[in-house]
């Protein structure tokens, strides 16, 4: 039975639910293809650090570059399940180009492809989650996908682990690609409809969008938001790279064993996050914003100490519990922050991208910087320079940051 959206006054139908859950849970499938194993296939076919960090910055700098053409695509868009379908087409046909055609040239492309798919899939999934339940119960629905998403990553990871292991790299790729077709078949049980219906009142009832170059000149007068995005900047500064140097370090010290130690390294910070962020969305209600992302980022600086003074293949896995920590925070963070920001200004999309921009300049410099330190000085420094990162953005968020909460008693 379709039941009513607080706030809203339309239904949403379980097909709707499920089929959105599905969705979640399968996009996450089909983007782990391009996490850490990509350094593990870099690696085995005898790439420099240097090269992979060039190869992923690639990626990182498109993701830059997209973030806002990407939302901008996503509101122009009127099928946000159109915008959604074309970009799993073009992620899939990035992971089958990876496995077809390995040559750097065509890597490089097939990195840039799949970023921009990305950039347009991201707000097409925060358009149809709360085009579905209304900002009323945003916070709630956000924290839903993040529990299938990770679900989605580690069975994944654990899957595409075992490809590796038994089979080729290679088939770490074709498995991605071909996740495509449950994908999308997840996407068409959405009802089109319910969104589109669900869209039509929220603008009814928001205040009337300004001007382009206005809204641009009053987020760059938001002074929390331009905070937020500066802690964003610093952490992913310091954590884009971790998980990358981790699967390096992994293929040269366990090179038999690093495909499955690889997935291990993914499955543990997905099992943390899928248990958390149905909580963390409660503990943002309960206690506030700042709190909340503080421990966050608290636990990035810890697990680069941690992974500079560790040397079993073992622990190293066991350390990715914190990564778990941090991305139960941040995925269920992030949207809620920058709503709480732009609340009433009818700038959310945009101010979004703004922050996934912020997002791609640290995660583009950390790959690049991260693989020259470990070229020149060893996984070690590398390890302890991207912790200090972490600890410049931990200390920005608890001394700068404010809380963003609006009183609970005012909708």
């Amino acid at each position: 039975m379709p039941e009513p959206v607080a706030g809203i006054g339309a239904e949403v139908s379980r097909g709707s639910r499920r089929g959105l859950d599905a969705f979640a849970f399968f996009v996450a499938n089909l983007q782990t293809g391009f996490g850490p194993f990509l350094a593990v296939y870099f690696s085995q076919a005898k790439w420099t650090q240097s090269d992979i960090g060039f190869a992923l910055t690639v990626g990182s700098l498109v993701s830059l570059l997209g973030q806002v053409p990407g939302g901008a695509f996503v509101d122009a868009v009127r099928s946000k399940r159109f915008a959604a379908g074309v970009a799993v087409i073009g992620i899939s046909a990035s992971a089958l180009a990876l496995a077809l055609w390995p040559s750097f040239l065509i890597v490089l492309l097939a990195m840039a492809a799949h970023s921009a798919a990305s950039c347009v899939l991201t707000p097409a999934i925060a358009a149809i989650s709360i085009g579905l339940v209304g900002h009323a119960r945003a916070g709630e629905r956000l924290g839903r996908n993040a529990s299938f998403q990770a679900l989605g990553n580690a069975l994944a990871a654990a899957g595409m682990g075992a490809c590796g292991y038994y089979l080729t790299n290679d088939a770490v790729f074709y498995l991605t690609a071909a996740l495509m077709v449950p994908t999308l078949i997840a996407l068409s049980r959405i009802r089109a409809d319910e969104i589109d219906a669900n869209v039509r009142m929220q603008e009814a009832a928001s205040a009337p969008a300004p001007a382009e170059t206005g809204a641009l000149r009053a987020l760059l007068r938001n002074r929390g938001l331009l905070v937020f995005a500066g802690c964003m900047t610093l952490f992913f500064l310091a954590n884009a790279a971790m998980l990358p140097l981790v699967g390096s370090a992994l293929t040269l010290r366990a090179s038999e064993t690093a495909t499955v130690l690889v997935a291990a390294c993914i499955m543990v910070p997905q099992a943390v996050l899928a248990v958390c962020a149905p909580a963390v969305g409660r503990a943002a209600e309960r206690f506030g914003r700042w709190p909340v992302l503080l421990v966050g980022f608290a636990a990035l600086p810890l697990r680069g100490l941690l992974l500079a003074y560790t040397t079993n293949p073992y622990l190293l896995v066991a350390i990715q519990v914190l990564d778990g920590v941090s991305a139960s925070v941040l995925g269920v963070m992030v949207p809620l922050v920058v709503s709480d920001l732009t609340r009433g200004t009818g700038r959310f999309n945009l101010a979004l991208g703004a922050v996934g921009t912020a997002m791609g300049i640290g995660a583009a410099l950390s790959t690049s910087l991260a693989g020259i330190m470990a070229d020149r000085l060893g996984s070690h420094p590398a390890f302890l320079g991207l912790a200090l990162v972490g600890l410049a953005a931990t200390l920005l968020v608890a001394f700068a940051m404010p809380e963003t909460r609006r009183d609970p008693g005012a909708r």
